[in-house]
């Protein structure tokens, strides 16, 4: 179990300064005023901190390491200060027995009151053989956890829709969460699609709920309007620079939704196509189908060139 107390003085090395300019920054993200970004200070800081529990399926880790990695406050101390951390794979210290325990006897005791957090795709072939942990099918343990949550948010492509282990030919019938669980399943799902995607996302996905006691508004692919309601192209002050547009070179973002021209990485120091490399539509269902090539080379290219069928189709 994670030691919350000892985890709560993480707080003295956080300045209220850093603090309320990250918070800002969600507000931002969130398309509120920044003077909404005391407000949403407040709603984290009057608890009770929402608990999570963070599941680990067919995934690269790759969102997580991307959430861990901010700064300014470090995520590592936002999420000590935001949310009630319960269960987190990558981030405790025990193993085997000991942490399966824990993610059951929590699943339990918050049963209904918990946001359980999904990374990595879930197989469903054969019963979902093809994906195990501690003895038992991802897919089992997303049938025994996932219901019992007040909220699911799907982090990253693969959970959302399968991303990378459900591109074809998908032997393994991977699949993101609300796919492999069914129209069995009450829970409601919020879908932060990306590869990775962007950790304001996550924490404006909950700080919309403890500001407004209700999730975001969802697009028809279950993501949240304030993050993934504008594409891609139309935000990115490239567009109309034809030294610095990427079109020709592949770019997808006139197919591709998402805020990373506005909120951009690492502190809002960059995102792709500022750093030179084409927006790959990776936050779009089955975009590694759908997308490639991701790169074009030359005049003639451009986003079409990206999706007109699926790569090795008929190899």
């Amino acid at each position: 179990m994670i030691d919350h107390e000892k985890e709560g003085k993480r707080q003295d090395g956080i300045s209220r300064r850093q603090f309320l300019k990250f918070c800002g920054v969600v507000a931002g993200a969130l398309g509120l005023d920044a003077t909404f970004g005391p407000k949403i200070f407040e709603a984290f800081a009057a608890g009770p901190k929402p608990s999570v529990l963070w599941l680990h399926f067919a995934e690269c880790t790759g969102c997580t390491e991307a959430v861990l990695r901010t700064s300014g406050p470090g995520f590592a101390d936002l999420i000590f200060d935001m949310i009630s951390l319960e269960y987190h794979e990558t981030l405790m210290a025990a193993a085997g027995d000991t942490v399966e325990k824990i993610l059951t006897s929590a699943a339990q005791t918050y049963s209904g009151q918990f946001f359980c957090v999904v990374e990595g795709a879930i197989p469903t072939a054969d019963g979902g053989v093809y994906g195990w942990i501690g003895g038992r099918t991802m897919l089992s343990i997303a049938q025994e956890i996932c219901p019992k949550a007040k909220a699911i948010i799907a982090v990253g492509n693969c959970a959302s829709y399968g991303g990378l282990p459900a591109a074809w030919p998908n032997p393994t019938g991977a699949a993101g969460v609300e796919a492999a669980l069914g129209a069995s399943l009450r829970v409601p799902v919020v879908n932060l699609p990306g590869c990775p995607p962007n950790p304001v996302n996550f924490v404006g996905t909950i700080a919309n709920y403890l500001l407004k006691g209700s999730l975001p508004s969802l697009d028809a692919d279950g993501r949240p309007v304030f993050a993934y309601g504008n594409t891609v192209h139309s935000q990115c002050p490239y567009r109309e620079n034809e030294s610095r547009c990427l079109e020709d070179f592949g770019c997808k973002g006139k197919i591709c939704h998402n805020n990373c021209p506005t909120i951009k990485f690492n502190d809002g120091t960059s995102f792709p196509m500022q750093a030179g490399h084409p927006c790959i539509g990776c936050s779009e269902p089955d975009f590694w189908d759908r997308m490639t090539p991701f790169y074009q080379e030359g005049s003639d290219g451009g986003e079409g060139s990206g999706s007109e069928s699926r790569s090795g189709s008929d190899d």
